[in-house]
């Protein structure tokens, strides 16, 4: 029994990784009719910083809007609906979870990210996603 796609998921950072996922996704969204949600996911630091805390918190957000205003001008651009969504956490674990909570048939990622450490050849969150996602992966050089 073939499953239909009909929800894809575009974790979204901001890098060219994940705007190269996104350009997949928009192609496999207008073959399936699907529609794309793009996550973006701000890193909660355990730190206290104090008012260096909230100025990070309200620069991230910032960004996380624009690249995702984009993200979802390209989709309209090519017919396709997309949704935006930010949360703050653990980025692995909480794109994991969003998929299968939400009932996403797909996740589209870019292999490696804006993270300051690379692993050998994928991502440290694509890395985690790709084998503890219980929705399928799709992962974009």
């Amino acid at each position: 029994m073939k499953q239909k796609i009909t929800k894809i998921l575009v974790p979204m950072d901001g890098s060219q990784g994940s705007f190269k996922a996104l350009d997949k996704a928009i192609y496999l969204a207008r073959q399936c009719h699907a529609t794309i949600t793009g996550l973006c996911v701000i890193p909660i630091y355990t730190i206290h910083l104090g008012r260096l805390l909230t100025s990070l918190k309200t620069q991230s957000q910032k960004e996380a809007k624009k690249f995702l205003a984009d993200a979802k001008k390209q989709c309209a651009q090519n017919g396709i609906v997309f949704s935006e969504k930010i949360i703050y956490g653990n980025q692995s674990w909480e794109i994991t979870e969003f998929a299968a909570y939400k009932n996403f048939d797909l996740i589209i990622m870019g292999s490696r990210g804006m993270g300051r450490v690379k692993e050998a050849f994928l991502g440290s969150v694509t890395n985690y996603v790709s084998h503890k996602s219980k929705v399928h992966v799709l992962v974009v050089k």
